[in-house]
């Protein structure tokens, strides 16, 4: 329909109004909130992004099962705590609270919006030095009861404190998912490698996102605790994955920084960085598909919040995989920088791109000669010969992840194998370890792990070095169809001398007591 000649009027830049009045939301928004498209990594991170803000420097995620169900997942800190107005104000669905500049939350929405939509009942425990443990408790059921908020009973609360008793010593806080929905759709007899999948993808997550914080001492874990067996079944340490942690430049003379004079902010600096073409290190190869991580890497208060990916400047192409660009985002806020509810990535304007075309170093060179020196590398990378090693099968449970980590980093994996397993176990006095070929499973006997834990409560983790040794010297027994004469007998006499040495281990303890 054309416009009229003439507008009546003059142009009001601002519409006028007459009165309010209070609209509150529709119980149907709960529903909103419980849809808001986080995966289970990213949800999990947002409550590790809490825990920072309230000061924690130790977090431990613990999935609960019970023999082959999972049936519950908890975040616990030994962060500064709430109270019970913090805990109120906490579970207040749409409630905003002021942010300090060096604060991870922004919109106030995380906790709710990450758990609900991931599980269908949250509940928060905590506790401060001055104030004793309480709990709050939302449901999908809750929210669309007028947003209505349970209190915990005080006693339950101190009791999942007592529990964890060697993390919170004295302040902190808990976060429970109860009624998981990936939970309970796992299949008996598929718990074990649902937990396997699923704790690599968030140790990889969580080491990626926080690898400036856990650089610089978090100690943050992942574990799993057996409620009707009263036992810990799993324990890893998660550590950095430095999406720029290589030894050497791809490049001489990188990394460069260059600046942006970026309108309406300022100044905005790009530390760009070439990787060694065929890098098989940890940050580089087991982030994610390279070409998918080369580009910008968004940082906000030392947590990244994008991982690669150009932000419209240009496509990911091949060549330029090994470019990567670090870029702290300004302390104030932005029109220029958008960041996504989630925290995984940022939407930006024009403004930016721009300014990064027109970037340059303190020598002058350019942006795009940065560009062009990475897909130089990547280049000279492909053509160069390397010494091909025979692939291996991977190790899995049992491994403390550095190991899984550094055999990653040295040896190509065997992809139709399952990870080889390393347990302790009961065994005959004249076995120092079995193999379990048809389940792809190392064996070790029980009544010498004390002896390689130096006396203290190992984890499923422990004794890497013997375990390692174990499975450099063992992995080449597996996946075979045919099992030699002659290789039988190797293992018979591995047996045999490792026996010995075990109880040689043994006897030096004991005169050590003494």
């Amino acid at each position: 329909m054309p416009l009229p000649a003439s507008l009546p009027g003059s142009w009001e830049y601002d519409v006028p109004t007459m009165g309010s009045k209070r609209l509150p939301p529709d119980a149907g928004y709960g529903r909103a909130l419980t849809n808001q498209g986080y995966s289970f990594e990213a949800a999990v991170a947002d409550l590790v992004d809490n825990s920072i803000d309230a000061d924690a420097d130790a977090i431990t995620v613990l999935f609960l099962r019970d023999a082959d169900r999972i049936v519950s997942l908890l975040v616990a800190d030994n962060g500064r705590g709430l109270d019970t107005d913090g805990l109120d104000h906490a579970m207040t669905v749409g409630r905003r609270r002021k942010y300090g500049s060096h604060a991870l939350g922004m919109y106030g929405t995380g906790l709710k919006a990450a758990s609900l939509s991931q599980a269908r009942s949250l509940t928060l425990i905590s506790r401060t030095e001055s104030s004793r443990a309480a709990g709050r408790k939302l449901t999908a059921e809750s929210l669309e009861d007028g947003f209505r908020c349970d209190t915990v009973d005080p006693d339950f609360a101190q009791h999942q404190f007592d529990a964890y008793d060697g993390l919170i010593e004295g302040q902190g806080t808990i976060v429970r998912w109860d009624r998981v929905r990936a939970f309970e759709t796992v299949a008996s007899g598929q718990s074990e490698q649902f937990l396997s999948k699923s704790i690599g993808r968030l140790e990889t997550h969580l080491g990626l996102f926080l690898h400036r914080f856990l650089s610089n001492g978090l100690r943050l874990d992942i574990a799993v605790w057996d409620v009707s067996a009263e036992e810990e079944t799993d324990h890893i340490s998660v550590d950095s994955l430095d999406p720029f942690g290589y030894k050497v430049p791809g490049r001489a003379g990188y990394p460069r920084k260059f600046v942006s004079p970026v309108e309406g902010i300022g100044q905005v600096d790009l530390e760009a960085h070439i990787w060694p073409a065929k890098s098989n290190l940890a940050g580089f190869r087991q982030i994610g598909p390279v070409n998918d991580r080369q580009g910008f890497y968004f940082y906000r208060n030392d947590r990244l919040v994008q991982a690669g990916g150009w932000s419209n400047l240009r496509t990911p192409e091949s060549h330029l995989a090994l470019a990567r660009v670090a870029v702290d985002l300004p302390k104030n806020d932005s029109d220029v920088f958008s960041l996504t509810v989630k925290k995984d990535g940022v939407q930006v304007t024009p403004a930016f791109t721009l300014a990064v075309e027109q970037a340059t170093d303190a020598a002058g060179h350019t942006f795009r000669s940065y560009l062009a020196d990475a897909e130089a590398a990547y280049r000279d990378g492909t053509s160069r010969s390397v010494i091909d090693r025979p692939a291996v099968i991977e190790p899995g449970k049992g491994f403390d992840p550095k190991i899984k980590r550094a055999v990653l980093e040295e040896l190509p994996f065997k992809k139709s194998e399952n990870p080889i397993r390393i347990e302790w176990t009961d065994l005959p006095a004249d076995q120092f370890f079995q193999l379990d070929r048809a389940s792809n499973i190392i064996l070790l006997n029980r009544v010498f792990r004390d002896d390689f834990n130096d006396g203290q409560r190992g984890g499923s983790n422990d004794a890497p070095v013997t375990k390692a040794l174990l499975y450099l010297l063992l992995q080449d027994s597996f996946g075979l169809g045919r099992w030699e004469k002659r290789r039988s007998d190797r293992i018979e006499y591995w047996n045999a001398v490792l026996l010995a040495a075990a109880h040689a281990q043994r006897e030096r303890r004991t005169r050590a007591k003494h």
